[in-house]
């Protein structure tokens, strides 16, 4: 079989304006826990897509580790490339997919750093071998080998062999604060459903977009 002829057809739900709330963060939550309840694979992966100012993109998945109306939140190395690309030009897309549910959620905004405070409290509550990864690699800067690595993260492990790791300046939370977001739900012939919220003076309003 050739790439070509990989064909899925969608046909679990429909969506149309009635079946969507006024709000659209609202509207995230219900998707995001119907896809907790179905078992998909790592939920809160989601495609970055970030861009330089002279506007070379680049992509790769992270995870969302909160969402509220302020908006989406993940959390990196500032040094890294997508750290590096939103100082740069603070702007980002996130998407969602959700294949089991055949469902997919886009969403475009501007990004900004979230509070010192913000990230240490999340900072403390992640594993002590990821609190201590997060001082021991300088997230996409080259690398002799990986044994450089693991010696780094040996001499890191018995630095913090009490186990209270502080939050590295260079780590932290960023989040997109929504301007725009998709919900596409997956349809026969490929006639999928589209609507779209975008906020307009101050408030959301949403469309329906053609397949």
């Amino acid at each position: 079989m050739s790439i070509a002829d990989i064909r899925k057809e969608y046909q679990r739900h429909v969506l149309s304006e009635a079946d969507v709330a006024a709000d659209p963060i609202a509207q995230f939550s219900v998707w995001f826990d119907e896809a907790v309840k179905a078992e998909v694979l790592e939920p809160n992966a989601m495609c970055l897509a970030t861009a330089t100012p002279d506007a070379y993109p680049s992509a790769r998945i992270v995870l969302l580790k909160g969402v509220d109306e302020r908006g989406f939140v993940f959390y990196t190395d500032y040094r890294s490339r997508k750290g590096t690309e939103l100082a740069d030009n603070p702007c980002a897309s996130l998407c969602f997919f959700w294949a089991e549910l055949e469902r997919q959620v886009r969403i475009n905004g501007a990004v900004q750093r979230v509070s010192r405070a913000e990230s240490d409290a999340y900072f403390q509550t992640r594993p002590l071998p990821s609190r201590i990864g997060a001082w021991t690699s300088s997230q996409s800067s080259v690398l002799a080998s990986r044994e450089t690595l693991e010696a780094q993260l040996a001499a890191n492990a018995q630095h913090f062999a009490n186990g209270s790791v502080p939050l590295p300046e260079h780590w932290g939370g960023f989040r997109v604060v929504p301007e725009e977001i998709e919900f596409w739900q997956g349809r026969p012939s490929r006639l999928h459903e589209r609507i779209q919220f975008r906020k307009e003076s101050g408030r959301w309003v949403n469309r329906r977009l053609k397949p």
